[in-house]
């Protein structure tokens, strides 16, 4: 007689198998879960695919890196070891296709870009010899 139970269905005991989220199949950081959450939530659609969620977790996460790139480099070249507000401002701004993505976008704390009209700069001394 074998001591070992089994379940209908031939597998053995021992519980369920792990849970693995959604995230991690996909291979993403960003909670795939949470925004399938708050896409029903917000009633953007009657219905939406299965992919969908998945799909806008991936370019948040691309965006979110790309940004985090560049205002990391910002903070280095401005001797800094921490990420601020400012150096976030100065990434998205310098950068063609996010500037124009975010261009209605006000960052707290951010500032403004360094810019000196070329009127207002002191006019250079021509070397004529006459």
């Amino acid at each position: 007689m074998e001591s070992t139970s089994t379940i209908a269905g031939g597998r053995r005991g021992g519980g369920r198998k792990k849970a693995v989220s959604k995230s991690a199949k996909a291979g993403l950081q960003f909670p795939v879960g949470r925004i399938a959450r708050y896409l029903k939530k917000g009633r953007y659609a009657q219905r939406y695919g299965g992919g969908a969620p998945v799909y806008i977790a991936a370019v948040l996460e691309y965006l979110a890196a790309e940004v985090l790139e560049l205002a990391g480099n910002a903070a280095r070249d401005n001797k800094k070891n921490r990420i601020n507000p400012r150096h976030v401002l100065l990434a998205v701004r310098n950068d063609e296709e996010l500037g124009k993505l975010l261009q209605g976008v006000t960052i707290a704390s951010g500032g403004v870009l360094p810019n000196i009209n070329a009127v207002l700069l002191p006019k250079k001394a021509s070397s004529s010899s006459d």
